[in-house]
């Protein structure tokens, strides 16, 4: 794996990253663990703001002995029309990594075409990687082995879900997604899921009922209805969205000792009421811990660290 543009980039090494995330996780806060990454610089560059990406990537490079730099693109010469390309090219003589949290997932691309080090996508219009190998490390700790298990998920077909059908997919999970018509998932990630299920005895759907959707299901899984840049339209996706709030009467539905999971920041009381974001099914502060882990994991084996 040279970079994490996609969940499908680490298919191949997914058993390794969350096998190394959990060791990590059991010697956390840098107890017992040796610093592999010692010497070592990600340039980190956002475009959208965020907590737990920056936070934990920041931190996760600490950990482990290496240094983090946070770059807004107005601190770039980005900002001032320098291109994508000139940028990568001149970061690669500085720095090991970099992260990119973007607008547009043709930059993201761009960017690692052009870069000479590995690129770590931190979100885009089309996928949130990071975030969805951290999700799957965390069904497992919830769940076990996941193959046959039901993940429902809730909501606009935004970033999260395309990369959450793939990585489902790659773990032989089941999959029913439920949205309205036009917030579906990417039509070409929707077919590559369904290919990469069906190889592995799976299957995924997408409904537009949500208690269809949630019916029987092992994990109850949503979103913001809202991304960032869309907030223009924030009117019109809270009422079309209303019927998929994840809410004790939906839920009742799912299997009785279904979890729940949003990858946050939440909307208390749109796509997601506060007893259940804050009740016991609720795997969020996990999912949120998990992120530093399992990251940990990915940034040792991009940067060629070996295992801690």
């Amino acid at each position: 794996m040279e970079d994490l543009l996609s969940v499908m980039d680490a298919a191949e090494e997914l058993e390794d990253i969350l096998s190394a995330g959990g060791r990590f996780k059991t010697a956390r806060r840098g107890e017992g663990q040796s610093h592999p990454l010692r010497g070592k610089t990600l340039a980190m560059i956002f475009e959208k703001a965020s907590t737990r990406s920056r936070i934990s990537f920041e931190v996760g490079m600490a950990h482990l002995g290496g240094a983090a730099l946070y770059l807004n693109r107005q601190d770039l010469q980005l900002g001032r029309g320098e291109t994508l390309e000139d940028t990568a090219r001149v970061l690669g003589r500085y720095v090991d990594a970099i992260l990119y949290r973007a607008y547009r997932h043709d930059d993201v691309v761009r960017l690692a075409e052009a870069a000479s080090v590995p690129v770590i996508n931190g979100l885009d219009d089309l996928e949130h990687p990071a975030q969805i190998l951290s999700d799957l490390f965390t069904i497992r700790e919830a769940l076990g082995d996941p193959r046959g298990r039901k993940l429902a998920y809730l909501g606009d077909g935004n970033n999260v879900c395309n990369s959450l059908l793939l990585g489902c997919a790659l773990t032989r999970m089941n999959v029913a997604v439920a949205t309205p018509s036009g917030y579906e998932p990417d039509a070409g990630i929707l077919a590559l899921a369904e290919r990469t299920a069906a190889e592995g005895n799976a299957w995924v759907k997408v409904v537009r009922d949500p208690a269809e959707a949630v019916a029987g299901a092992d994990i109850v899984y949503t979103d913001v209805w809202v991304s960032m840049g869309m907030e223009e339209q924030r009117e019109a996706r809270e009422q079309v969205f209303r019927p998929y709030q994840v809410n004790p009467e939906l839920l009742s539905g799912a299997n009785p000792e279904a979890r729940v999971m949003h990858p946050l920041p939440a909307h208390r009381g749109l796509e997601i009421t506060n007893e259940i974001l804050d009740g016991p099914a609720s795997l969020v502060w996990d999912q949120a811990e998990n992120r530093l882990h399992v990251q940990k994991a990915l940034l040792v084996r991009l940067l060629g660290g070996g295992e801690s």
